[in-house]
């Protein structure tokens, strides 16, 4: 499926061989407060891991090459471009967070970057976690006519090779070196839903490293090598709008019903493609609660999550959310 070209051009940023200078932003709601003086570095509540606006925030880009490997010919330069979360008072200079911090690593749209999405990933990235946006080399906003969708089976492992990138001491310099290997989650919108849906239920290209994944409109891409679903997967949490007509809500019921273990369907009622995603509207800020308490819940472990899920996610006449295969939901179409 296409995710429509409309800002692609403006929103993406230019590549860049070494990080740029951080742009600081605030959180929307209160200032964080400081963790007492020699108080343990332990997630949850004692440094404000997984609470949303709790950190300003930063974001800065870094472009690696990703080896040669069968199946996608040349090196590939992956433009990356991340959000990651400040330590600190708002009056205090702009610092990484020192805890080593969880890691979302998202994939975009066909023809898209990060930029469009910056709303939501920051707000990933308000809540403590480093958020990393890979613009796949062969369909980002940079491409242009020259983008191909048959390059799709090739971008489950930039996914895999970003995180590798982002892991390793060299670069995740960074970030002061502080990514916590076993606190990682992936995922992605349209084209970049069907990448991460593959990275964690398809045989050709299961990352290990990976605790859940959140599929945004997306579905099972009908080229990937290997078998969907052939094993359970790791957690994963599905969201569709009713009135998309780019990604069918049919993909998204197929692959939910697929596995009825740790899945979640949040269906946002007259949703089109984009909307729920792009800018700041009652639907993103859904998308924003629900996903964050799903990766607080499978990421960080904080069991309470789970009823943030459920209170953020039923929405009167505009969400609900389903659980475990269940649902009221249609098994219509999917085209790809």
């Amino acid at each position: 499926m296409l995710t429509a070209a409309l800002l692609s051009l403006t929103a993406c940023a230019a590549p860049a061989t070494s990080p740029q200078s951080p742009a600081t932003t605030h959180p929307p709601s209160r200032p964080p407060s400081r963790s007492p003086a020699g108080a343990a570095h332990t997630p949850g509540v004692t440094e404000g891991i997984g609470k949303l606006g709790r950190f300003r925030t930063a974001r800065t880009n870094l472009t690696v090459t990703e080896p040669a490997r069968t199946g996608a010919g040349q090196p590939r330069r992956l433009l990356i471009q991340i959000w990651h979360p400040l330590a600190g008072s708002p009056g205090s200079s702009a610092k990484p967070a020192t805890r080593p911090l969880p890691l979302i690593v998202f994939g975009p749209g066909f023809m898209q970057c990060g930029g469009p999405y910056g709303d939501l990933l920051r707000s990933w990235a308000s809540a403590g976690y480093v958020v990393a946006a890979v613009n796949f080399p062969r369909s980002d906003c940079r491409t242009g006519a020259a983008a191909t969708e048959s390059d799709l089976v090739n971008q489950p492992g930039d996914v895999s090779y970003a995180i590798t990138a982002l892991l390793r001491r060299g670069v995740s310099r960074l970030l002061g070196g502080r990514i916590n290997p076993r606190e990682i989650a992936v995922a992605g919108q349209s084209d970049g839903g069907d990448t991460v849906a593959a990275v964690a239920a398809n045989s050709c290209c299961t990352d290990r490293r990976v605790r859940a994944v959140a599929v945004l409109s997306g579905a099972e891409w009908p080229a990937m090598p290997g078998a969907f679903f052939a094993r359970p997967p790791v957690p994963m949490l599905y969201t569709q709008g009713s009135s998309d007509t780019v990604n069918l809500p049919g993909c998204s019921v197929a692959m939910y019903r697929a596995d009825p273990a740790e899945r979640f369907y949040l269906d946002l009622i007259g949703a089109d493609h984009t909307g729920p995603y792009w800018g700041t509207n009652t639907y993103e800020r859904i998308v924003a609660r629900v996903t964050l308490a799903f990766f607080n819940r499978y990421v960080l472990g904080h069991r309470p999550a789970g009823r943030a899920m459920r209170g953020s996610g039923n929405v009167r006449h505009i969400a609900r959310l389903f659980s475990h295969g269940g649902g009221n939901l249609s098994r219509g179409p999917c085209l790809t």
